[in-house]
């Protein structure tokens, strides 16, 4: 029996992510050595590849302790602590925010200045985009995740009193941050703003995979085991096709 195989024409890192490593490279034909505050891209193969050019992997406790450097911030962003431990160590940053993450954290910021009201992040817990985000005022917000269909994360921890405004990482599903809402809105009596943040490519990947996902007998999904995008991705192949198998490059 004939097997034919087929790659989905839009897997591969999406724009945000191929914009820090071009910016990686073009930075290390210059220099030879750059480093990297956390993991530029949660593929070992490619991190293999960026070291061997010189990039060198580093946590922020390793940054506290570096003066006179070069650091390159990937593009899930910081908080505004890292940009000022960067000018207090005399460290050149290479931003390399995702502009869409870049509007985000401004928003977040404008909307809490001018509003007053409690701050709800959808989002994964210690996820880098989320500190990024959180930092924005100052870590003073609620970080929410959908569990399941009967569990939302840190849903107790509102002040129903307050009004809230409700922001979600870029790469959340589309369809588990309509379910939060929906749930937030069923249980407060305050004014509840709801900001459509997440990534358009994001949501569009998912309406694609979707399609390509039903269309096929079975589906072998390959991310790296870090990933958060890569995990929501292949439950949402799991949810249309129940032959997905997810591989997860943990090397």
């Amino acid at each position: 029996r004939e097997i034919r195989v087929e790659l989905d024409s839009e897997s591969g890192f999406c724009p945000g992510v191929i914009r820090a490593v071009n910016s990686a490279e073009e930075n290390l034909k210059h220099c030879g050595e750059l480093y990297s505050l956390g993991a530029i891209v949660h593929n070992s193969s490619e991190l293999e590849r960026l070291s061997n050019s010189g990039l060198k992997l580093i946590d922020l406790n390793e940054m506290e302790q570096m003066h006179d450097a070069t650091v390159l911030i990937r593009a899930h962003g910081e908080p505004p602590q890292t940009y000022a431990l960067a000018s207090k160590n005399n460290i050149k940053l290479i931003d390399c925010t995702c502009p869409v993450v870049l509007k985000l954290q401004e928003k977040i910021r404008n909307v809490y200045k001018e509003e007053g009201a409690q701050v709800l992040i959808f989002g994964k817990e210690g996820h880098a985009e989320v500190n990024g985000l959180v930092g924005q005022v100052g870590n003073d917000a609620i970080i929410l995740d959908v569990i399941n269909r009967s569990t939302i994360k840190n849903l107790d921890k509102i002040d129903w009193s307050r009004d809230l405004v409700i922001f979600s990482q870029t790469t959340k599903d589309p369809e588990d941050y309509s379910f939060l809402c929906n749930e937030i809105r069923k249980r407060t009596k305050k004014k509840l703003s709801v900001y459509d943040t997440i990534c358009r490519q994001v949501s569009h990947r998912h309406k694609h995979l979707m399609d390509f996902a039903s269309k096929h007998n079975i589906i072998i999904f390959v991310s790296g085991a870090e990933s958060s995008n890569g995990k929501v991705l292949f439950d949402l192949c799991r949810s249309v096709n129940p032959h997905s198998y997810h591989i997860q490059r943990v090397d």
